[in-house]
């Protein structure tokens, strides 16, 4: 079995913040009581009840084989890419594509065993690990499709095109499997509306605009990044945005289905879970990100709102209104 190179350190620099800064914090009496909340594992196996809606404090590879079969309708999994990133003191080294799929495969198919027999996965890398994900998901999953999605964030590049775009693999354990279109669908501005008999074909007139609900694909532009005036951001390097995670929750997950993010950061997968009324578990080795999960989680019991998502659709960038249920939500910034 291969494994990254992973080296430890500690950083006690505390970061200063901006005026209007939403970025998730937590004080020490927070994190004491966080730390309560949180699932340590032994070395015994262990029983789907006893982590259901918990955040696993661990690392996945020492408790993969305690995991048990069949519970779980849906796999979210954001592995470290393969380049040189520093998760809060866990270093990931770039190796060459052979190491990473070695890596990849050595505990990949260990997760699918997780999967219920008409469960789901998604996987996400970037371009450079791309060719690897997929070498995986074609081998031990029944492989759907490549979703590529828009990331409008970053430097720009003085010899190379500007990285804007990062991949997400679907697959499934079998033939037969949960996929609600209905769920999914995106609300867009309709730039040059078309009528028939004098009435809008295909697309609704509003006070706010011309807009058609339309069929998702598999490129999505409307994505906005976490970013520090928006309450779901933390200091994670690597944050998925809530609206991406809830795309593949209510696409393939059912209402009372299980999902297991087994490399959970943050805890933006189970968040959106919770968020959207799914049961979950988060794997994460690092305990400060786990405690951030779980104060994350304990918020989303009083706001359950995710940007860019309202009344069942998912809004095209910059044109959901702000009027949130019929009245002005203070106090937040949303970005759709």
């Amino acid at each position: 079995m291969i494994f990254m190179k992973i080296i430890f350190f500690v950083d006690f620099m505390e970061k200063k913040r901006a005026p209007g800064n939403r970025t998730l914090t937590i004080s020490e009496n927070e994190r004491t009581f966080l730390k309560t909340r949180l699932f340590f594992p032994g070395k015994e196996k262990i029983a789907a009840s006893k982590i259901v809606n918990k955040t696993i404090c661990g690392d996945l590879f020492a408790i993969i084989d305690l995991l048990p079969a069949g519970f779980v309708d849906l796999l979210i999994i954001d592995p470290p890419y393969n380049s040189d990133k520093n998760f809060d003191g866990l270093k990931f080294s770039k190796s060459s594509d052979e190491a990473y799929l070695a890596y990849l495969s050595s505990w990949f198919p260990k997760l699918v065993k997780t999967l219920k027999p008409a469960g789901s996965v998604y996987m996400c890398g970037d371009w450079k690990s791309t060719f690897c994900l997929y070498q995986v998901m074609r081998d031990f999953t029944i492989l759907r499709n490549r979703i590529i999605w828009q990331r409008e964030k970053g430097r720009g590049a003085k010899a190379n095109w500007k990285n804007a775009a990062e991949d997400i693999w679907f697959g499934t354990k079998g033939q037969e499997y949960y996929f609600n279109l209905g769920a999914v669908k995106q609300k867009r501005r309709v730039i040059a509306p078309y009528r028939q008999n004098g009435k809008p074909k295909d697309w609704e007139e509003t006070p706010d605009g011309n807009f058609r609900v339309t069929c998702p694909s598999n490129f999505w532009d409307d994505i906005s990044i976490p970013y520090w005036s928006m309450p779901e951001n933390t200091d994670h390097p690597t944050q998925k945005p809530e609206k991406l995670i809830a795309k593949l929750i209510l696409a393939s997950c059912p209402g009372n289905g299980m999902i297991l993010d087994p490399f959970s950061g943050s805890g933006t997968t189970s968040v959106v879970a919770k968020k959207l009324g799914r049961s979950y578990a988060g794997i994460e080795i690092n305990e400060e990100y786990c405690c951030w999960a779980e104060k994350r989680l304990l918020l989303a019991k009083s706001d359950n709102a995710i940007q860019g998502y309202s009344g069942g659709v998912f809004w095209e960038r910059n044109t959901l209104n702000l009027q949130i249920k019929g009245k002005r939500t203070l106090g937040r910034t949303y970005v759709n």
